[in-house]
């Protein structure tokens, strides 16, 4: 049974709404970064967690150092009996060329006696509940080129978006797999005589959750065989998304864990926005507009120049939370938006309101680079998870100094309401104590 897992990400919302397709499914499940891996608070350590999900703040990196973080954390966090997924982003961000090569290059190492092995990925970073699909190995956004997405034309790797190109630019070797062939009835065999082949990644397209179903379970017998063969020198993983996750956590569901309870919290919950993706922004102006919710729009010059001018506003934030309103900070970036300025707006924020944290009952986050150093400066080490809001919203209980619900969600992911849904799962947790 292939219980004991690996999830590598390249940012915090990918890493947990991989393993919480894998928490739903009666597995302990957690998400950490930085030096943290052990599981603080929740009665459990890493060596115990069924699903150990690993965000490596590779994202914006170059490709060398993507690959050699990748190689670092392989080293440190990889089991022999954890079947290794290495999330990527379903639009490509990032480097997940160089990353998948990196832990080729690593499970090569893995034999017995240091004898080089053999190495068959799985790739398949459809996630069709959130629109993104692979058709003739290349990758779609609402049924049409990834190319044409508001995503990609604000931030991209790679020329484009054919996986082979993209694989190929770090030297790694693959073979398509059609739909056709996914949805036919020799799909199993016809994978597993690709990975007799030795040292390929297979590209597998896939519309809909039921090709991933398809995917999973051919995927999973090869990777359970070479779990028992190891000595032989057979390496398997996965390389995929959300999509890909959610299908082999249902191949071998377990029983439903206990239900997680904590202490009642008076406190409102803290929502920040870092994201600029539509979605996130639309979803902004709609929770902004509800009665009960105090909106901060936190300009990115006021970052960039003088943080200290927003002391004012977050003594009526700590007051508004304090009597258990809902707050919501945003970035408000004007004009076009300079990428590069990312990580400095959001470690500014989170230096800023640094001083909540003792107080909020709930916390939520777009953007992987915004949760985790918002959580970081919380004195949080990571997350366990829960449940799933929606596709691609983690909802779980911080680790760490504090221990609250929190929820997560990539920028682009969701539609102009989830931010209310969020909210309103939030409040129902912190002011009932129970997260079912």
């Amino acid at each position: 049974m292939a219980d004991r897992w690996l999830i590598l990400a390249d940012d915090l919302t990918g890493a947990a709404d991989c393993a919480i397709a894998f928490g739903r499914r009666g597995r302990a499940a957690a998400v950490s970064w930085g030096t943290a891996t052990q599981g603080t608070g929740t009665g459990f350590g890493s060596a115990d967690l069924l699903v150990l999900s690993y965000d490596a703040d590779s994202r914006g990196l170059s490709a060398a150092a993507a690959a050699q973080r990748h190689a670092q954390c392989l080293r440190r966090l990889h089991d022999p009996d954890r079947i290794l997924f290495k999330k990527i982003d379903s639009t490509l961000r990032g480097q997940p060329a160089a990353e998948t090569a990196a832990a080729i290059h690593h499970l090569k190492g893995r034999t017995e006696a240091g004898r080089a092995g053999t190495v068959f990925g799985i790739c398949a970073p459809a996630f069709p509940a959130a629109g993104r699909t692979t058709v003739g190995g290349r990758v779609h956004v609402d049924g049409r080129p990834l190319e044409d997405a508001e995503v990609w034309t604000r931030d991209h790797s790679y020329a484009n978006a054919d996986l082979a190109f993209m694989l190929g630019t770090a030297g790694v070797a693959t073979k398509a797999v059609p739909l056709a062939m996914v949805r036919g009835p020799g799909f199993a065999s016809q994978l597993e005589q690709i990975a007799a082949a030795g040292d390929v990644v297979a590209i597998c397209d896939a519309e809909t959750q039921e090709d991933l179903d398809c995917i999973a379970a051919a995927g999973l017998r090869i990777a359970a065989a070479g779990l028992r063969i190891a000595a032989a020198g057979l390496s398997s993983f996965f390389v995929g998304s959300a999509g890909l996750a959610h299908a082999l956590a249902a191949v071998e569901a377990s029983p439903p864990l206990a239900p997680l309870r904590i202490a009642p919290h008076r406190g409102g919950s803290l929502i920040v926005v870092g994201s600029l993706a539509a979605a996130s922004r639309a979803a902004t102006r709609k929770l902004a507009a509800l009665d009960g919710v105090v909106h901060l729009p936190v300009p990115s010059e006021t970052l960039l120049r003088d943080p200290g001018d927003l002391a004012a506003s977050l003594a009526h934030v700590e007051i508004a939370i304090a009597a258990g309103h809902d707050v919501l900070v945003e970035i408000a970036m004007e004009g076009v938006p300079d990428m590069a300025l990312g990580p400095r707006l959001v470690q500014t924020l989170a230096d800023a309101l640094a001083p909540l944290g003792s107080g909020i009952g709930a916390f939520a986050a777009t953007g992987g680079e915004t949760a985790s150093a918002l959580l970081s400066r919380f004195g949080v080490e990571g997350i366990r998870l829960v449940d799933e809001i929606e596709p691609g919203v983690s909802l779980g209980l911080t680790l760490g100094r504090l221990a609250i619900p929190v929820a997560t969600k990539a920028g682009a992911f969701g539609d102009a309401d989830s931010l209310i849904r969020i909210r309103e799962r939030l409040r129902a947790v912190r002011i009932e104590g129970s997260f079912s």
